[in-house]
C-alpha cells in the first residue's frame, strides 16, 4: 500500500508531496497535464524562443515562503533574479513611484506621505520573518500576538479607507490601490487592506524576484527535490475519481471544491457537498503574451527598473476598475498588471529581443476579448508599444481553465478571497473532509493563492498528525 496519493502537481501539490516524503512517507503525485507547475508553469506561447509564463510571473511569496525556504532547491536549479526596484507604478505627468529594497529609499518618493509610508510598512517589512508564519497560514493564535494584532487592525480595512485614511495625495493612494487589487476584489471590501500591506512589506523584506527561465523552474526544482526523496510523479494522468486509485492511507487534492465534488462526491456525506457547492469563486482574468522586437518604451525612465508594473495611474481609476469587475462589467480602463522579465533574465527570448506579460480582472467566466484595452492602457504610459509587437497570444478565462483545471472561470486564487472565505476557507474544516483519508490542499485553502507552497504544506501537516486517518 503506498502511504499517500497527492492528486494535482501545482506549487500546492509538490510542497504536500514532499513534506509527506519528508516525513519518511511513499508518495505518488498524479498530474493530468504534460508537465508539472499547475499555475507555475512556462511555454512557447507567441514565437519559438520566446518563453512566456503561462499564469504566474513574478514570485515575491515564493521566495519569501516559510515553506520553500526550507527547501534546498538551488540545488535542482532554481534561481531567483532580483531587479533594482520590485514594482513601478507610473502617472500620465510620466513620473513613477519605485519600491524598492530600501524603505528609507521608496518612502521619499512619497512626497509628503514619507513618513505615513514608513510609518505603515516598516514593521511589517522588519518583522516579516516573524510575521510571515502568522500572517500566511491558517487562523490560529499568534506567535507573535503584539505584532499580528497591529498587522490585523490595518489588514481587515477595506483597502479605499486605509488608503484615504493614511495618505494625502493621490499618487500614494493609487500605489497602494494598485498592490491591494492583486486581491481581485473591489478595493471598498473589508480585508482588502491585508493584500496591499503584505505585497508592500515583501517589496522591502524579499523583493519581488522572476525565476531564471520562467516560471517553470520553481515548478521543476520541486519535482526534482519530490522524486530525489523517493517520491513519484506520474504526468498525462487525469484523475476521473478516487476509486480508480491505488490502495493509500491518505490522499491530498490540490483541487478546487468543485473538482472535489466531481471526483469524490459520491463519497462525502450532503451536508459537507452543500458546503462546498456554496463556495464562491473570485474575478477572472484576460491574459495577454507578446513577444516584442525591443522593450516597451515607457515615458517614465524608472519603469526599467522593475520586472512588474502596475498600470492604473490614479486612485479613483484603480478603484472604479476593480469596482466594475466585481459588479460585472468591464472598466474601458482595466487595472492592468504588467511583468517584463527579460529585461533582467535575457534567456527567455533570442538575442536583443523581448516578452511582455499583462492580464486585467474580468468577470469570472468572461467571453470579452479585452485585449484591445489592454494594450490601450499600455500605449498610454508608453506611446509606440504596438510598433515593438512581433506576436501576442491572448487568453480569455476558458483559456486559462484549459491551462489549468484549478482556475475555474479564469480565478487565479483558488476562490474568491473576501475576508468570509479567507477565515473559513473553503469551510471550517479547512484542510480535513469528513473522509478521514482525504485531504484538501490546493489554494482554496488557508492562506489562498499564490506560489508559496503552503497550503499544501499544511494539509500535509494535518494528514501526519491525524496518523493518515489512522
Amino acid at each position: 500500500m503506498i502511504d499517500a496519493i497527492v492528486i494535482g502537481g501545482g506549487p500546492n501539490g509538490l510542497s504536500a508531496a514532499i513534506e509527506l516524503a519528508n516525513a519518511g512517507k511513499s508518495v505518488w503525485l498524479y498530474e493530468a497535464n504534460p508537465t508539472v507547475g499547475g499555475s507555475a508553469r512556462s511555454a512557447e506561447l507567441t514565437l519559438p524562443g520566446f518563453v512566456h509564463d503561462i499564469c504566474s510571473a513574478v514570485h515575491p511569496l515564493a521566495a519569501g515562503s516559510p515553506c520553500f525556504s526550507r527547501l534546498p532547491l538551488d540545488r535542482y536549479g532554481l534561481q531567483y533574479v532580483y531587479p533594482p526596484a520590485a514594482l513601478a507604478h507610473p502617472f500620465e505627468d510620466g513620473s513613477a513611484i519605485l519600491l524598492t529594497k530600501s524603505i528609507e529609499q521608496t518612502s521619499v518618493l512619497f512626497g509628503s506621505d514619507r513618513q505615513s509610508y514608513k510609518k505603515l510598512i516598516s514593521p511589517i517589512a522588519e518583522n516579516w520573518s516573524e510575521l510571515s508564519a502568522d500572517v500566511l497560514g491558517p487562523p490560529r493564535f499568534p506567535k507573535h500576538p503584539l505584532r499580528a494584532a497591529r498587522f490585523g487592525w490595518y489588514a481587515v480595512k477595506p483597502a479605499k479607507t486605509l488608503a484615504s485614511t493614511v495618505f494625502k495625495n493621490d499618487k500614494s493612494r493609487a500605489v497602494f490601490a494598485g498592490l491591494a487589487a492583486h486581491s481581485c476584489l473591489a478595493l471598498e471590501q473589508y480585508g482588502t487592506s491585508a493584500f496591499g500591506l503584505i505585497l508592500a512589506a515583501l517589496a522591502h523584506a524579499i523583493g519581488w524576484p522572476v525565476a531564471q527561465g520562467g516560471s517553470q523552474s520553481i515548478s521543476n526544482s520541486l519535482a526534482a527535490h519530490l522524486e530525489s526523496l523517493g517520491g513519484k510523479i506520474l504526468i498525462d494522468h487525469r484523475v476521473a475519481t478516487l476509486d480508480e486509485l491505488p490502495p493509500t492511507k491518505a490522499i491530498l487534492c490540490d483541487l478546487t471544491p468543485r473538482q472535489l465534488i466531481r471526483i469524490a462526491g459520491g463519497s462525502f456525506p450532503q451536508r459537507f457537498i452543500r458546503k462546498l457547492t456554496r463556495y464562491r469563486y473570485g474575478a477572472g482574468v484576460f491574459k495577454m503574451d507578446w513577444a516584442l522586437s525591443e522593450p516597451v518604451p515607457w515615458e517614465a525612465k524608472e519603469c526599467f527598473n522593475a520586472a512588474t508594473v502596475h498600470l492604473g495611474s490614479s486612485f479613483d481609476d484603480v478603484l472604479l476598475s476593480e469596482r466594475q469587475v466585481i459588479s460585472g462589467s468591464y472598466p474601458e480602463r482595466p487595472f492592468t498588471i504588467v511583468a517584463q522579465p527579460t529585461l533582467f533574465d535575457a534567456s527567455r527570448a533570442p538575442s536583443g529581443r523581448h516578452t511582455l506579460w499583462a492580464y486585467c480582472h474580468v468577470p469570472n467566466g468572461s467571453t470579452v476579448d479585452m485585449s484591445e484595452c489592454i494594450e490601450k492602457q499600455i500605449e498610454r504610459f508608453a506611446p509606440g508599444f504596438r510598433d515593438c509587437i512581433l506576436a501576442r497570444s491572448l487568453m480569455t478565462t476558458a483559456d486559462m481553465e484549459a491551462h489549468n483545471a484549478n482556475l475555474i472561470g479564469g480565478d487565479i486564487g483558488g476562490g474568491s478571497a473576501d475576508l468570509l472565505q479567507l477565515l473559513l476557507r473553503p469551510t471550517s474544516r479547512w484542510y480535513s473532509t469528513p473522509r478521514k483519508d482525504v485531504y484538501i490542499c490546493s489554494s482554496s485553502t488557508p492562506p489562498g493563492g499564490g506560489v508559496h507552497g503552503l497550503c499544501g504544506y499544511y494539509a500535509a501537516r494535518k494528514a501526519l498528525k491525524v496518523g493518515f486517518g489512522g
